[in-house]
């Protein structure tokens, strides 16, 4: 079960950077959101090396490189505005929608 603070607070093709770990500090694009075990996949962070098999016909032998799982709580979405990583609040605009904002300058995270 997901701490209610974080759920919902990333969602596919944001823009976010990495608070911890041997990643700190970088920024990406989210490509995947795995909302039962509380990760994310982030675009060219955390990459992995896995040794595959040759299939016979399409694909080749040898290691591949791919983006690993970083827990959600470790990165945190980056505002246009501020320019860093932000943590982020829901608030109801006026025509009844639900949008994230950035705790620190107000303004939406999200592309309405």
């Amino acid at each position: 079960m997901l701490p209610v603070s974080k759920k919902n607070t990333l969602k596919k093709d944001d823009i976010v950077q990495v608070v911890t770990g041997k990643e700190k500090g970088k920024k990406g694009k989210v490509l995947a959101f795995f909302s039962e075990s509380g990760t994310v996949t982030i675009e060219k962070l955390n990459m992995l090396k896995r040794h595959m098999k040759s299939d016979g016909k399409s694909r080749q032998a040898g290691i591949v490189e791919k983006e690993g799982p970083i827990h959600m709580s470790n990165v945190l979405v980056v505002c246009d505005k501020c320019g860093k990583g932000v943590r982020v609040k829901r608030k109801k605009l006026e025509d009844g929608k639900r949008v994230r904002v950035c705790r620190k300058c107000e303004e939406v995270l999200d592309r309405v």
